[in-house]
């Protein structure tokens, strides 16, 4: 069953015109704010997490979830992520051994890939038909707890080619990006035909299961000067095979958008034209040109979807209420003519003055009621 909140994100997810504008979810890392958002007594939701942010979401009209994580939260302290927090290869670890090999230079990440993933990925089988009911169940189970009042779209379920600084650290794996772009792509095409297998299974499970036709695309790849390599480089030997992984879905009318970290303008164009269909999470600050990415096209010639979210690194935790309801005003004035969600730009950190949030979760609630 389908609430008005529920239909107004699913018509803008579709591209039809809406009389409002849906909100999608909020991330706030402050459990004092989501127990205040909630209208529950201060410590409620270190107690009981999942209910109190789930009422959290409902209170404030949140119409569309894509990714669902509760727990989140729980993994931040009132001022931040403590000292003693997990360290990886990219948060400051002080050896990164992979598989018994110490990832130490270039040539060590390229002994890895050739030893051990490069193996795993020609070996890979997929079982289409579990893969298609684990992935129906899975979204059916959180719709439950969600509904009425709230859609569940998929999220992180389709693959494609990645940049594995996370495993390697940035130093040791950029070198091997430059030094040896043969292996790369000897990787991205491996990582592209594993990827095609899988999202046959996930394009079949949107259209047996019935789900919504979206997906946000999410993988890091530029900071706040641009894109972490040479975009040229990219269009070498990453979009060409990133294109062909996401080949299904497209054929299955499922709509990808991607997630944007740093200044990543240099890639808006090349997205568009292998197939996406939107953007979510914009750094203003960083050259995210908004007004500019709004304004352009699917390949196909329709708008774009676009999650426009209030800056969650400058606006809400520097501004003022006026300055949260200026912003609003204009990312709606600004935002494409239909397929526009309102939220935050990513998580919102500890210490976000709470007259602020107010603002923002005003702003959601008019939008919703009279739109543009």
């Amino acid at each position: 069953m389908k609430t008005e909140n529920t239909q107004l994100a699913l018509d803008a997810i579709l591209g039809k015109p809406t009389k409002g504008i849906p909100s999608w979810l909020i991330n706030p890392m402050e459990h004092t704010v989501i127990d205040r958002l909630a209208g529950k007594p201060l410590g409620t939701y270190r107690q009981a997490p999942v209910p109190t942010y789930l009422a959290m979401q409902k209170a404030i009209g949140t119409g569309m979830v894509d990714q669902w994580i509760p727990e989140n939260p729980l993994s931040m302290g009132a001022e931040g992520y403590s000292a003693d927090t997990h360290r990886t290869a990219t948060m400051g670890v002080e050896e990164i051994i992979c598989d018994g090999i110490r990832i130490d230079s270039p040539e060590a990440v390229i002994e890895h890939l050739e030893k051990f993933v490069f193996p795993y990925l020609e070996n890979a089988t997929v079982d289409a038909d579990a893969h298609v009911r684990s992935l129906i169940t899975a979204e059916a189970a959180v719709q439950t707890v969600l509904a009425p009042e709230i859609l569940k779209v998929p999220y992180g379920v389709v693959e494609f080619p990645y940049l594995p600084y996370y495993t390697y650290g940035y130093t040791n794996f950029f070198m091997a990006y430059a030094l040896y772009p043969e292996v790369m792509e000897r990787l991205f095409a491996r990582q592209a035909d594993r990827a095609v297998r899988i999202n046959r299974a996930v394009a079949r499970a949107y259209v047996e299961g019935g789900l919504p036709p979206l997906c946000r695309l999410d993988h890091d790849i530029a900071d706040s000067r641009g894109t972490l390599v040479d975009v040229t480089s990219l269009d070498r030997i990453w979009f060409p095979h990133f294109a062909r992984a996401i080949e299904p879905l497209l054929k299955a009318n499922v709509r990808l958008i991607w997630h944007c970290d740093g200044n990543l303008m240099a890639m808006v164009p090349r997205l568009l034209a292998v197939g996406l269909g939107g953007f979510q999470g914009f750094q203003y600050e960083d050259g995210m040109d908004y007004e500019k990415i709004c304004a352009l096209k699917t390949r196909d010639g329709a708008p774009l979807l676009i999650i426009a979210g209030v800056s969650v690194t400058r606006t809400l935790p520097f501004g003022t209420p006026a300055d949260v309801r200026k912003e609003m005003q204009w990312l709606v004035e600004h935002g494409p003519a239909t397929g526009l969600f309102l939220g935050g730009s990513s998580s919102i950190a500890p210490g976000v003055p709470w007259d602020n949030l107010v603002a923002l979760v005003e702003g959601f609630r008019y939008y919703r009621e009279h739109g543009r």
